[in-house]
């Protein structure tokens, strides 16, 4: 996971660099605490530019993350206490030149995944950054993701496997025309627990290791 989020804020790095000398809008979906995002800012010449919603369901994390953003000075970057599969939550921060999608793609359905990446250039201004993460474990999805993002507008920029694990992180830019926002739009829906792709991996591979002989 270190790995993991080191390249997730290496291409956050990357867009705000490539990103013209104006505010830059940043939504985060499942944000957690926002270790992706406040760990690129922190340092980065650009990081009193970002005007920033990150939207987390669960309050501990949300409360952390306003604490470490507090500390760090970023005026700029709001914590929502909100469903980030609604569209409701990105209202009146969208269009957005990065869109964080981090953490999502493993706990929905392959059709959920699908759908998502089409409502992507909903929440997105001209030539966004969307970055995404996703377990390559067996079904490997992650080449219909990126399938899918193309079909959607996007252009690749760049796709990372962590070494050792079956960890990947996709960042595309939005190359096709941005669509009008929408209200009231069911972005995704999390599978019941037992049932994420994400879990059920997890179990696979933990049953190989309790069956693997000594």
């Amino acid at each position: 996971m270190a790995e993991r989020l080191r390249v997730v804020q290496g291409r956050i790095r990357e867009a705000l660099s490539r990103h013209p000398p104006r505010p830059v809008r940043v939504i985060s979906a499942c944000a957690g605490d926002g270790r992706d995002l406040l760990g690129a800012l922190i340092g980065h010449p650009r990081a009193h530019d970002v005007v920033a919603r990150l939207v987390e369901l669960t309050p501990e994390l949300l409360e952390a993350g306003r604490e470490r953003a507090s500390r760090a000075g970023l005026v700029g970057v709001e914590f929502k206490l909100g469903d980030a599969a609604t569209s409701n939550a990105y209202a009146g921060a969208v269009p957005a030149d990065i869109v964080l999608f981090c953490g999502v793609f493993g706990n929905i359905s392959d059709v959920h995944v699908r759908g998502a990446i089409q409502h992507l250039p909903e929440l997105c201004a001209k030539d966004a950054t969307v970055i995404w993460t996703r377990g390559r474990f067996e079904p490997d999805l992650t080449p219909r993701i990126r399938d899918w993002f193309v079909e959607s507008g996007f252009t690749e920029l760049s796709f990372v496997t962590i070494a050792g694990s079956t960890k990947s992180v996709g960042a595309h830019r939005l190359t096709g025309a941005p669509k009008p926002f929408r209200p009231d739009v069911r972005l995704f829906t999390f599978l019941p627990p037992e049932e994420r792709p994400s879990r059920l991996a997890e179990s696979r591979t933990k049953g190989s290791t309790t069956n693997a002989r000594p």
